[in-house]
């Protein structure tokens, strides 16, 4: 569970921690793309959520022209990236990065004189900053920059953790050049997109007999037991499988492989709880948003937990009314799915209990935070996750 504490200590752990968190999700998305850009994207999107900033950049070394390219980028202006190009001499902060493959970082550059202010920088009001070089066999192929409008002193924590995503940018690009031409990848993604809904509709009914047997062989085993807590249990897990399978029930083709559309799945989700109990109101409100598989059925588990434990502990016999939103833009390159219901509240909260522990277990599964609050008028569930397609 998420916490804030003045503890300084306490809060670099935190953020050390945090830093981890990303890096896994970085390291998961490296293993779902092998398109560059989309690569770049989330990296900046990913680093901004890290070091808590709103500019970030990567910046590819082009020797045709001896300057640098705005590979990928976030907080800049409408047509800077993939557009814009910077210099890369000694005076420019990324140029001395580039050409020593060492960090640079600049506090404020109203107070000192090493290095020129660039038109780009001063347009969006950068006075501080942080570049790391992306080596790649010791040479370097680009700069990872991080840009502040406010004086910023990059702790060490903080350049390490650059480096670290230095370090993935400069993988994925050397996986990309051991592997076949971009026409060779086109004509086989050509090949395989003809025949990719197909099999994905006869992967779909296929997973769907598999969970229609485990459900039915639950019911059995419930046949065996008169009513109480192990026919309870046998619903509890039940439930989870059917959520699962909503999700596979949901994935749509994509290139390089399938995702769910979050605003179907949490609607049909929440129609299926809905279904099986009398007197309870379920409103959703979604984003348009899409996750592959993988991160969505996680996702799609916590609302499922969450929402049986208000309809088994919120209400009395009026019943109520539970919300469930989904957000997308939240904070740095995330999302947020709430579930909130205007039940009577936790009675003598447990912190190590085992639905909070599954809640929060299945959260860190996609580098999410779980937030809860509860009082007399109602408990209120978030989790917030990084939104990596």
């Amino acid at each position: 569970m998420e916490q804030k504490s003045s503890n300084p200590d306490r809060a670099d752990l935190e953020k050390v921690r945090r830093h981890v968190r990303i890096l896994v999700d970085l390291g998961r998305t490296m293993g779902e793309t092998t398109d560059l850009n989309r690569f770049l994207d989330q990296v900046v999107m990913q680093v901004a959520r890290a070091v808590e900033i709103d500019h970030v950049k990567v910046l590819r070394y082009r020797r045709k022209t001896s300057d640098f390219l705005v590979a990928a980028g976030v907080g800049w202006k409408e047509g800077v990236v993939r557009s814009a190009t910077l210099s890369a001499d000694l005076r420019s902060a990324p140029g001395r990065s580039f050409q020593t493959a060492e960090p640079v970082t600049i506090k404020n550059f109203n107070e000192q004189d090493e290095f020129i202010l660039s038109d780009f920088l001063q347009q969006h009001g950068i006075i501080s900053l942080a570049n790391i070089p992306v080596l790649m066999d010791g040479a370097a192929w680009g700069v990872l920059e991080v840009d502040s409008t406010t004086p910023r002193d990059f702790t060490q924590d903080t350049i390490e953790f650059l480096a670290a995503a230095g370090a993935f940018i400069s993988a994925f690009v050397q996986r990309q050049s051991n592997e076949p031409s971009e026409a060779s990848r086109l004509a086989a993604a050509a090949v395989e997109a003809q025949n990719r809904d197909v099999m994905l509709r006869e992967m779909q009914h296929r997973v769907k007999n598999n969970f229609q047997i485990i459900l039915s062989s639950i019911s059995i085993q419930k046949r065996r037991f008169s009513a109480g807590d192990v026919q309870r249990a046998l619903d509890h897990v039940a439930s989870r499988i059917h959520a699962i399978s909503l999700a596979h029930d949901q994935l749509a083709p994509r290139q390089g492989g399938q995702v769910v559309k979050l605003a179907d799945y949490v609607r049909a989700l929440c129609l299926s709880i809905k279904q099986q109990v009398d007197r309870i109101e379920i409103d959703v409100e979604s984003d348009e948003l899409e996750l592959t598989i993988d991160r969505a059925v996680p996702l799609g588990l916590i609302l499922n937990e969450v929402a049986i434990n208000s309809i088994k502990h919120a209400f009395g016999q009026d019943g109520g009314r539970i919300n469930v939103k989904l957000a997308a833009g939240v904070g740095y390159g995330e999302g947020r799915l709430t579930v909130a219901d205007n039940g009577r509240g936790i009675q003598d909260p447990k912190p190590g209990g085992s639905g909070l522990k599954l809640i929060a277990s299945l959260a860190r599964q996609i580098g999410g935070t779980v937030n809860q609050e509860t009082s007399e008028r109602g408990t209120s569930t978030s989790v917030t996750f990084p939104v990596i397609t």
